[in-house]
């Protein structure tokens, strides 16, 4: 009977805490060492792990006891056998030894008891602990940047300990007591490694940690963005365990309940710690805050951790018996994104603004500071594109003149120490393979690639499509073969047509995470072939939506006004009128400054007509008089031209217009005069106010207006 069977039929008892149990033993530093380490050079005790090969008469007696109190899974005592944390005691060769003895007791003993009663099979989960390092934060204050460890040396340590654990007998791998995110994803990349190169399928459980009251991670995610940046690995079951007891875990394991497509774990500590270190909550005590776990159907599997004891155990196995487990839903198909928080594309999205300022290829600003190596202003341009609104930051660091991959790398760590900036999706954006690589392996949330294509052909699409998987991101595929760039609707249409039917039907790409770029390209060029390209576009996006089942389009705004580079407020209203066709077309997302976007409605009627004309490829002359008219208004950067005509107007008219211009100077003063007028402050808010949200409401909807 395999595991995954069996939760559907039951809810499963995980074991209680190793540590609590070898600290029953009183063990000394000889214990610890046994004969074969008398002469290891460094001090061992406090190494549980090391038990598996010195003492494992201890380790096998301890996974009975917990058998014994109706635990249906224990776990390997193999927490830190990766050689990172073996590092610690000099023991960095013994991490497979380590890892598949552990497993080897567990599952002797464990097929023993379902020998028993094999109504009531035992299964081993092969543990794996966090580490004694970060991948997402720095050690060092003074370098954020900095890094003690690196996703490939992380993937290297977890391989080994993964391929002791399956090859010693464990039936699934538990990635628990999670704190940072980073490295499980580089540890489940290390199983899928193991898995294609052996051919075993197994089966992965994840446990994350929440530290504190913020509900998030010690690396600051929100349990929602930790379960959007682990979903790519088909996972057995997702929960958490560690750092809080049943009572402060309940509403967290309850968001995850809901929103998990997977099996749900929950193995709280015995409470929290006292003074000294040690759990005082009672067997009866757990087992009743676990109780309503299960009571309320939020669970699959329970258990304990820190604190808990076979007693415990055996309270919540009596518990557990009584109820059926929880069903885990069906989940929309949405595009779901992370950084520190979660991002989800529902079809009620309007537009998603993809920040475009931290481009080496399209903002000269942040060129040069990049070029210079003035980091810390570089990350003030990331600030300023979510101050304006954009919901993922695209990075993009191709320049000749520099080490692309190390400059990604450094940028994209620096993004992380900053909360405001890391808390949204990145784009990582490069037309090299190895900078994207790069860049995904500092990523903790689940970002975006940008971008793949067919121009290199099949295989290599695929090997991309299947590795960009495997580090959990969605992508973005560009309108490119191998004959070269659509620039027509039918060659739009073939070309994603293809890479979508490559993607969802051999690679299993989730369609929800492919995004297309049919290829926004430059107009009014004065070449008469380039007149349709925006056009081309937009039927190209309604086809895709239409046709595709959930793939989404995108594209990068800006380059259908290059023809008029300097005059921004022909490009704004470009932009602006160009977004407004495409997305009621379907158009999802686009790379695009948040900044430069005028309310469609506020667009001249004459400047928008020209534009439109351009747009929509309405008249033949429609570039030469759009340029005509360009010359007459050609502005240096955004000049602001105070228009105080709507001053005039009353004030209920003139909060309505603050409001969809952001104009704050005269909030206070004319609220001030609706308070006068009306009998009530409430009837301010709920009168004009309330009214004036409902334009910005309705320009929203239509895609005549931007908003974060």
């Amino acid at each position: 009977m395999s595991i995954r069977e069996e939760l559907k039929k039951r809810i499963l008892v995980i074991d209680g805490a190793m540590g609590t149990m070898i600290q029953r033993y009183q063990l000394t530093e000889e214990d610890f060492r046994g004969e074969r380490f008398k002469n290891h050079p460094c001090d061992v005790r406090g190494n549980n792990d090391l038990l598996n090969i010195t003492r494992p008469d201890i380790i096998k007696a301890i996974h009975a006891e917990y058998l014994e109190a109706g635990a249906d899974i224990i776990e390997t005592n193999t927490f830190s056998t990766q050689r990172i944390s073996m590092a610690d005691y000099q023991m960095e060769e013994l991490s497979y030894e380590m890892s598949f003895e552990g497993a080897r007791i567990a599952k002797e003993i464990a097929q023993e008891y379902t020998l028993k009663n094999p109504n009531k099979p035992r299964f081993v989960a092969g543990a794996l602990g966090p580490t004694t390092k970060m991948a997402s934060m720095s050690p060092d204050v003074n370098d954020p940047g900095y890094r003690a460890v690196t996703f490939d040396d992380l993937v290297d340590a977890y391989y080994e300990q993964v391929k002791g654990l399956i090859e010693g007998g464990a039936d699934v791998l538990l990635f628990e007591t999670i704190t940072d995110t980073l490295i499980t994803k580089a540890a489940l990349f290390a199983a899928k490694n193991y898995e294609n190169e052996s051919g075993k399928k197994i089966e992965i459980m994840i446990s994350g940690t929440i530290t504190d009251a913020s509900g998030r991670t010690l690396s600051g995610q929100t349990v929602e963005a930790f379960l959007n940046s682990l979903s790519h690995a088909n996972l057995l079951s997702i929960g958490l365990n560690c750092a809080l007891g049943a009572k402060d875990m309940r509403p967290h394991i309850e968001e995850l309940s809901k929103k998990a497509s997977c099996f749900i774990s929950a193995y709280p500590n015995a409470g929290l710690p006292n003074e000294f270190g040690a759990y005082d909550e009672l067997p009866h005590e757990t087992a009743h805050l676990v109780e309503d776990f299960m009571a309320n159907g939020f669970v699959n599997i329970v258990g304990g951790c820190c604190g808990t004891t076979p007693e415990h155990i055996k309270c919540i196995a009596e518990k557990a018996a009584k109820f059926t487990p929880r069903m885990p839903p069906v989940p929309e198909p949405f595009m779901r994104l992370s950084g520190l928080e979660p991002v989800t594309l529902t079809p009620e999205t309007n537009f998603v603004n993809i920040g475009e300022r931290t481009n080496i290829t399209g903002s000269p600003k942040f060129s040069k500071l990049i070029l210079s190596g003035n980091y810390d202003e570089a990350l003030s341009v990331a600030r300023q594109q979510v101050e304006g609104g954009a919901q993922i930051i695209d990075v993009n660091m191709d320049e000749g003149m520099l080490d692309s991959e190390a400059a990604m790398v450094k940028f994209l760590n620096l993004i992380a120490s900053e909360p405001d900036i890391s808390k949204l999706p990145i784009m990582v954006d490069s037309s090299k393979w190895s900078v994207i690589e790069a860049g995904l392996k500092c990523l903790q949330g689940k970002g975006i690639v940008n971008s793949i294509s067919l121009k290199e052909g099949e295989e290599a699409f695929k090997n991309y499509a299947t590795k960009i998987r495997q580090y959990g991101a969605a992508v973005v595929v560009m309108a490119f073969d191998e004959s070269g760039q659509a620039d027509s609707l039918q060659r739009r249409i073939e070309i994603c047509r293809r890479s979508y039917d490559i993607l969802v039907n051999e690679v299993n790409f989730p369609a929800q995470d492919i995004i297309f770029d049919p290829n926004i390209l430059t107009v009014a060029t004065g070449l008469e072939e380039h007149n349709n390209y925006a056009v081309d576009f937009i039927e190209a996006t309604r086809w895709i939506k239409q046709n595709l089942p959930l793939a989404k389009v995108s594209g990068g705004v800006s380059n259908i006004s290059f023809s008029f580079r300097g005059n921004n407020t022909v490009r704004e209203a470009m932009h602006s009128a160009f977004l407004y066709h495409a997305i009621k077309a379907g158009l999802d997302m686009g790379i695009v400054n948040a900044g430069m976007l005028e309310v469609y409605e506020e667009i001249p009627k004459d400047l928008l007509e020209l534009v439109e004309d351009v747009l929509l490829n309405r008249r033949t002359d429609a570039t030469e008089r759009l340029v005509d008219f360009a010359e007459t208004i050609k502005t240096k950067g955004k000049v602001i031209v105070k228009d105080e005509e709507w001053r005039k107007n009353s004030v209920e008219s003139r909060l309505s217009h603050s409001l969809i211009k952001g104009i704050i100077d005269y909030l206070d003063e004319d609220v001030e005069e609706a308070r006068q007028k009306y009998a009530k402050p409430l009837e301010v808010i709920e009168g004009p106010l309330m009214d004036g949200m409902g334009i910005v409401g309705d320009l929203f909807g239509q895609g005549k207006m931007f908003l974060p």
